[in-house]
């Protein structure tokens, strides 16, 4: 009989609660196919690193599903609260009836049960289907071969998927057992009785309250968006804690503040079902206020990690053609007792019998200089003391990279890329990094005169030039001087460069060329260390490849894309239903009065007006405050972001901005529809 009439109840609050048994669904599936993602990407052919990549990747969505597990368990608890508070009534009836709590926590347990099998079966269905477009995501996004691929279905994600939702399911029955235990019958038969107050908090309070928290907010947004160059980790708390309490204030204030200013336009409230509309809605955000708050921040969060992750991925991808014109680099600096001395390595490299250049059918091969009398600080002039005030954390001591006009205009040649030219007084500053692009330029205005090696030279230009020396898929040239060929000192010759492209043209053959450099690269590195182990010299090398910056590119690209994916579509989903559940609830809760609008003549199309109103503006409420804290929040993210790149911000902002339109209007419209469903059924 408990069974029967569990399942039952089940059926008949399906159709109100339509929203929650989707939302269900909805999660596990999400949580199926990014648990998935390491078995089925098995079957993709990938390099090493790569496969070394996708399985960081495994291990970081291992870990981040415990987080998204407990945000879904918090989401099941919170709407398991809602429907309890429905079925006050269906409550009372049974224990009128002689049924005690024992047998109704049963009830529960069970329908608990059947919504659990049946969401989480469904829900891996889903799951294993959109896994399959996943793997066809994560083959494009890794560039991979899918030859191979096979219908797979991972048994691990669906273990896991299981004990998770298991676990949620199992603090649902708890909690919801302990609810029934508390319950009084009393309570139960005049909890629909209770007439909801409306109390007009005090205007003068909310009105400073309100000031005082936007000037506190506002403080926040000037230090984030402003101040980033002295950001510790302490601010940075201090700032977040900001934000989250006065985003609570906000919405506390506008609650009491809301319907006093509505009500003062007497000719608006009173037009219509506007007096009834607006009550409805300060009541839902009095009694929503903490919740309101979550979701606000939920949507900040969700809006900045889906715009950032979309936009390294975007950015990062787009400069690799630019930032990569050679397939490779190395770069060898030799330290004797702690002093930088100049070596030529291709020379050293022929001493080992080793001949590293004879696979390239172009190549470069220079060294740069550095002036100790000219470093970053000697740069700055009269700007230094600027400059340490607003930048402390900067290396003002570091000995300024100097190269010869002949040498950068070879590279330029082998990157295809525009020539310079110089008078004999004078230099050129390239920089590419967006921060200390806007320092140096700062400089060049005022001061634009240099010293290197005895020589005073005179800036060509009055800002830096876009230009870099080191392959990457990045903007990280952090400033270079170009000078004429005379004005160098070979004393002063500093790392040795060797830069150039392979003898060879299909991917594989590439690959097949730089298997044997690297073999004979470290043929060298140990026939000679062991040469100059009791001599204190110490080296420093960077090997640079096009293929391992491609691969390490896009490997960071879709991390950064499946991180974002998964914790913004989670926390999306959550905000909206939990904003649906509560406007669900409040619709069942309020039929009274909407027959009791239809007794006194209001048409119907007022009534579903003000419904769509009222719905409209509780959904729209956090969205807005979000946005604004994004704008802020994104401006931080650009410093942040800045070695990634950031010219795909836009229409990296662009997409999540239709993904929320979707998912998040998605719910709004589907909650609309559904509670006009239940107004209407009691017509």
């Amino acid at each position: 009989m408990l069974f029967k009439l569990s399942f039952s109840n089940i059926r008949k609050s399906f159709r109100d609660y339509a929203i929650y048994f989707f939302t269900l669904i909805i999660g596990v599936a999400v949580f199926y196919v990014f648990n998935a993602i390491g078995e089925q990407t098995a079957f993709l052919k990938v390099s090493q690193s790569t496969n070394d990549i996708i399985e960081l990747l495994k291990n970081m969505l291992n870990g981040i599903s415990v987080f998204v597990s407990v945000i879904l368990g918090l989401l099941i608890v919170y709407a398991s609260r809602f429907l309890m508070k429905r079925r006050n009534k269906e409550f009372a009836l049974y224990l009128i009836l002689g049924m005690g709590k024992g047998r109704i926590s049963a009830i529960l347990l069970i329908e608990t049960i059947i919504i659990g099998l049946g969401s989480l079966g469904v829900g891996l269905l889903i799951g294993i289907g959109l896994s399959q477009l996943m793997s066809t995501l994560v083959a494009n996004l890794f560039e991979a071969d899918m030859t191979e691929y096979t219908f797979m279905v991972s048994s691990e994600a669906i273990i896991k998927t299981a004990i998770y939702f298991g676990i949620m399911y199992l603090v649902v029955m708890i909690f919801n057992s302990f609810m029934i235990s508390k319950c009084k019958l009393i309570n139960l038969l005049q909890s629909g009785k209770k007439s909801e107050k409306l109390k007009l908090k005090n205007p003068v309070l909310c009105v400073i309250i309100f000031i005082v928290s936007v000037c506190a907010l506002g403080y926040a947004y000037y230090v984030a968006g402003w101040k980033t160059n002295d950001m510790s980790t302490k601010k940075l708390v201090k700032i977040i804690a900001i934000g989250a309490v006065s985003t609570f204030l906000i919405f506390w204030s506008v609650s009491g503040m809301m319907l006093r200013v509505v009500m003062s336009m007497k000719k608006k409230y009173y037009k219509g079902l506007n007096s009834f509309t607006f009550r409805q809605i300060s009541s839902k955000v009095n009694t929503t206020v903490a919740s309101i708050s979550v979701i606000c921040l939920m949507l900040f969060v969700t809006i900045c990690t889906l715009s950032s992750a979309f936009s390294i991925r975007n950015s990062m991808n787009a400069n690799l053609k630019e930032m990569c014109p050679a397939d490779f680099e190395w770069c060898w600096a030799e330290y004797h007792n702690q002093e930088l001395q100049y070596t030529d390595i291709i020379e050293k490299t022929h001493e080992y019998d080793v001949n590293i250049e004879e696979d390239f059918s172009e190549s470069v091969h220079f060294h740069d200089y550095g002036d100790k009398n000219f470093t970053f600080a000697d740069s700055l002039g009269s700007h230094l003391e600027e400059m340490k005030a607003n930048y402390m954390y900067l290396d003002y001591d570091k000995t300024e990279d100097i190269f010869r006009l002949s040498d950068y205009n070879a590279l330029m040649r082998l990157y295809g890329r525009k020539e310079i030219t110089l008078n004999e007084n004078e230099f050129i500053l390239m920089c590419d990094f967006k921060s200390m692009k806007e320092i140096r330029d700062e400089t060049l205005k005022t001061d634009k005169e240099i010293t290197v090696f005895g020589h005073t030279l005179t800036s060509k230009y009055d800002e830096c030039q876009d230009g870099f020396i080191d392959i990457s898929s990045q903007h990280i040239n952090t400033g270079v001087y170009i000078v004429p060929d005379n004005v160098v000192d070979e004393n002063y010759a500093k790392k040795d460069y060797f830069i150039g492209n392979y003898n060879a043209g299909t991917k594989e053959e590439k690959q097949a060329v730089e298997d044997k450099i690297i073999a004979e690269y470290k043929k060298f590195i140990n026939a000679w260390v062991p040469t100059v182990e009791n001599l204190n010299v110490v080296y420093t090398d960077a090997m640079n490849t096009r293929i391992d910056i491609s691969e390490a590119t896009i490997g960071l690209g879709a991390m950064a894309t499946f991180i974002g994916l998964y914790i913004g579509l989670i926390f999306l989903i959550s905000c909206a239903a939990i904003l649906a559940l509560k406007q669900l609830s409040d619709s069942v809760d309020s039929i009274s009065r909407y027959e009791m609008l239809r007794k006194i003549g209001a048409e119907e199309s007022d009534i579903s007006k003000s419904l769509f109103r009222q719905t409209g503006i509780f959904f729209l409420l956090p969205l807005l405050l979000a946005c604004v804290h994004s704008v802020f929040g994104m401006k931080f993210s650009t410093f942040i972001l800045e070695v990634f790149g950031t010219e795909k911000l836009a229409e990296s902002i662009g997409f999540t901005s239709i993904m929320i339109l979707l998912i998040y209007g998605g719910y709004f419209l589907i909650t609309y529809l559904c509670s006009k469903s239940i107004i209407k059924s009691h017509k």
